[in-house]
Parts: structure tokens; sequence; C-alpha cells
């Protein structure tokens, strides 16, 4: 059958043992220096080891392989222990796979498995800095939208962040994070949250966002994969690019149209040019 499912280039892949941590399926292990999948049966082709990649060595691709298989998996799971198993069905409630949950719960009651789901409800399940999260705690996928976000009254008015979700740095993004299914997405310039003073209103309101910069990142192959991949698979409604008026800047609106020129979806595609004063100089879709 085709699916989606992960590719790894070894050219470029250093051997750091990240995406590992990050693929709860066991999908993944270190042979002979390199990150290689062990089974295909095991990849979800969720992607959430894309984001755990500091070189951009993984990316998404549809070929054939053999289906996932949930069953399989979570077998897998029960001989690592419980905490791997929060981590694993985690990981499967951040990407909408409720079929998935429901076959690794009959599996786990079935076999009298006993698990304690208590932190796994709708405000705490993506709190993976605290339990189930097996990679570098500040880059856990946490998704904001259902906090609910108030002003204070009492004279010490505080305006209320705008954002939706962490982490926000496009190397760091899941692009089939559950903020970016069917999402409005902002890519901003690293530089633009600072020139513009009302940024969270002005930009960020209701959005998912990403920031990168295209002068001092690397690797940004990965950011053309990353957006294609919110485009043809989080199906994502719309992209506003956000740049600074400096030359180096305009290379984050050429990463962008080369992921919607790439992706077989089309979606509307916005640049708006900020000044170093914080004004907006431009705005047009592109």
């Amino acid at each position: 059958m085709k699916r989606t499912i992960i590719k790894i280039d070894e050219d470029k892949c250093t051997g750091c043992g990240d995406c590992i941590i990050g693929c709860h399926e066991g999908a993944l292990q270190l042979i002979d220096g390199k990150a290689r999948m062990i089974s295909e049966l095991y990849c979800d082709g969720l992607g959430a080891c894309i984001g755990d990649c500091p070189v951009g060595a993984i990316e998404l691709e549809e070929r054939e392989a053999e289906a996932y298989d949930e069953i399989k998996t979570i077998e897998r799971m029960v001989e690592k222990g419980e905490s791997t198993i929060k981590a694993h069905l985690n990981h499967l409630k951040d990407h909408n796979q409720d079929e998935y949950v429901e076959q690794a719960l009959d599996y786990l009651n079935k076999h009298n498995i006993n698990i304690n789901l208590n932190n796994m409800n709708s405000t705490e399940k993506h709190e993976h800095s605290s339990e189930g999260f097996c990679g570098c705690p500040g880059s856990g996928t946490q998704d904001f939208r259902e906090t609910k976000k108030e002003t204070t009254t009492d004279g010490n008015f505080s305006a209320p962040s705008q954002l939706q979700q962490w982490p926000v740095q496009l190397h760091l993004l899941n692009p089939m994070a559950s903020y970016f299914q069917n999402a409005d997405v902002l890519l901003a310039a690293d530089c633009a949250a600072f020139a513009v003073g009302d940024f969270h209103n002005k930009f960020m309101k209701d959005k998912s966002i990403a920031i990168a910069c295209p002068k001092l990142d690397s690797n940004m192959e990965i950011y053309v994969e990353k957006l294609s991949a919110m485009i043809d698979q989080a199906k994502i409604n719309t992209l506003q690019v956000v740049i600074m008026e400096v030359p180096c800047c305009s290379g984050l609106l050429q990463i962008a149209k080369q992921a919607t020129q790439k992706a077989s979806r089309k979606i509307p595609l916005k640049l708006t040019v900020i000044s170093l004063q914080g004004e907006t100089i431009q705005e047009d879709w592109v």
C-alpha cells in the first residue's frame, strides 16, 4: 500500500540519536553510526522525529510501505513501561489519531494492563515536559488554544499573549502537530516581533506560528519540506509571511514560495514587510 512514511538522508545524518528519542513507536535505531528505520510496520508517518533532527536529515514522503500496525507497536511499548506508553498515546492524541488510540486502549484492557491515564485529559495531554515526553523538555509540543487568555482588571493591565502553541522555531516544529491542522499560519522573521509593539494582536491572534531567520539558520531545505507538509498534510488554510525590510529577510518569502510551489494543494500566501521602526510598509497577496 502507499502511505506517508519518513525518509532519512544518511549523508546528512550525524548519528546524534535525537530522532530515536523522539520516535515513540520504536521505528528508529542507531546502526553503524546512522539513524535507520528498523521496520516500516512501526512508523506511523506522523513525522514527530522531524522536529528532533538538528540537521534536517529526515523528511516525509509517500511511497509503497507496509501498513502501520498499532497493535504491534503497543506490544513493544508494554515492554518499555508505563511512561513510554503514555508518551505514545499522547503522541497519537496530538495528531488526532483517535482510531489508533482506541486500538491501543482496547489492547491494554484485554490484557489487563493498568495505565494511569489521568494526566491525558484535554488540558494536560500536551505537557510532555512533565511526563511522557522523551526528548528535550523545551521542545515538547504544547497546544495552548484551549487555555483562556484573560486581561487583568486591577490597574496593572497586561495584554494577553496570543501564542497558541510551543515550540515556535521552525526547526523544532512538527508540521503535523494538532495546532497546524486546518489552521491559518504565520511565518515570521525572528526580529519582527521586536520591531512591532503590537505584534501579538496585529499578527499572531488566532494563528499558529513559525519563526525563522533566512540569514542565520542552517539546513533551510527542511523549512521548505515542513511548510510543504503543512500545506498538503496538515491542510493549513493560509500562510502569512512577515519579514523585515532588510534585504536578507526576503529569503523567508522565497522559502514560502518554494513550499507553495512544491505542495500539491494551493493556498493563499500573504506578504507583510515591516520597517525597522515597526511600521507596515508593504502588504500584498503573493
